[in-house]
């Protein structure tokens, strides 16, 4: 018989991927996914587990940091897992840390996000950022007769208007909880060469809604969609006729933990042990 799961030990996973190879986080039956790569590999070493992830990221979305729950047998260690376990991962998934917090679970302790977006704007482009930044000049659905080039102020601006406590509905499928959501920043940096980086931060997001924010925040720039239009989305929750930019250009940055149940340090937040410097992973 199996011992109890109350009496086995509860670890923390901080993995990384690449959106492309799988199709998306959650486990289903045309595969790969993050979900069922991570759980072969588990039981692959001793660890048959189901795990519990902060949440789910779609097909093609990255992740720098993806926090896992997973519960050990009695007799095994953290320190072991991480030995054992980032021989077992697939190419494009990969392990950097494995902690024993106190009490934790990696969803419901998470206290807030942070996604980055990457974009295109101008220059000639870079081939090792190409499969993770979106080429906003050859979007078609962005390119129409009247409309206009769209410059980082602009884009700024609109992004920074959607800053505040809110109903997010216009801007996420409404399979997600309808409810009042934090987003705390949303500002755009510039990493050279044409290239820029869409930062937001929050509390919590639906599904889509960072790809909706960013994509529709695009359209308006473009001069595609009304700004009363975007105003009303955010003010209201009116619908409007968004854009769902594509996967390709978001990242899962950071999960957020309180400081009393954070598995990891400010350090190892800072610069994660075995994570690749090389996109979309530097920024």
């Amino acid at each position: 018989m199996l011992p109890s799961t109350s009496k086995r030990i509860p670890v923390a996973l901080w993995l990384w991927y690449r959106g492309g190879n799988f199709r998306g986080f959650q486990r289903q039956s045309e595969g790969p996914t993050v979900q069922s790569a991570l759980e072969d590999a588990l039981a692959s070493v001793g660890v048959p587990a189901t795990v519990m992830a902060s949440g789910r990221t779609d097909k093609g979305v990255h992740a720098r940091m993806q926090v896992v729950s997973v519960r050990l047998e009695p007799g095994d260690s953290a320190e072991a897992l991480a030995e054992r376990l980032p021989a077992r991962l697939p190419p494009g998934l990969g392990l950097c840390l494995v902690r024993r917090p106190h009490s934790f679970h990696a969803q419901w302790s998470a206290s807030g996000k942070a996604y980055r977006y990457r974009l295109r704007l101008g220059g000639t482009g870079d081939a090792a950022w190409a499969p993770y930044a979106f080429d906003v000049r050859g979007e078609p659905l962005l390119q129409a007769p009247g409309g206009t080039a769209v410059t980082p102020e602009r884009l700024e601006a609109l992004l920074g208007a959607a800053v505040g406590t809110r109903d997010f509905i216009a801007f996420h499928e409404k399979s997600s909880p309808r409810k009042p959501r934090t987003l705390e920043s949303a500002t755009l940096h510039e990493l050279g060469g044409g290239l820029y980086e869409a930062r937001l931060s929050g509390d919590g997001f639906a599904r889509y809604q960072v790809r909706y924010l960013v994509g529709s925040a695009l359209k308006v720039a473009a001069g595609l969609l009304p700004e009363e239009a975007w105003k009303a989305a955010l003010e209201a929750g009116e619908a409007m006729e968004g854009f769902k930019a594509p996967a390709h250009g978001l990242v899962l940055w950071e999960v957020r933990y309180p400081p009393e149940v954070d598995p990891f340090t400010a350090g190892e937040r800072l610069h994660p042990p075995g994570l690749p410097l090389e996109p979309p992973f530097i920024g």
